[in-house]
């Protein structure tokens, strides 16, 4: 346990958080997106993150030493990219739009998908 309000305690973890806020801040500057979407940013960087830096002492990235196999990343999208999410509703006339326009904001975090 730390004492509350001192971060010098708990250094590495402290400098985890920096580094995902500033991809995240990156992210979100460079895509042009609004600042609300910063969570969603956060956790796109914490995701790229682990499936893409390698730890210098396994030489694996972290989702390959918790998973014990290498992430698979030809999904990978950049973030703010446009796209084009499938419209499926049910009600759907024969001439509406199949897709609406987006931005990407991130990955569905239980299965392989945005």
């Amino acid at each position: 346990k730390t004492v509350p309000k001192t971060p010098q305690q708990n250094g590495v973890v402290e400098r985890r958080n920096r580094t995902l806020v500033e991809a995240a801040r990156t992210m979100l500057i460079f895509s042009k997106a609004l600042m609300f979407l910063w969570a969603e940013a956060v956790a796109t960087a914490c995701y790229t993150k682990n499936r893409s830096l390698i730890h210098t002492r396994h030489h694996k990235t972290p989702y390959e030493l918790v998973h014990n196999k290498k992430p698979d990343l030809t999904f990978f999208r950049v973030f703010g990219a446009l796209c084009y999410p499938t419209n499926d509703s049910k009600d759907l006339g024969k001439l509406q739009p199949t897709a609406v326009t987006g931005i990407f904001i991130g990955y569905a975090p239980s299965r392989k998908g945005y």
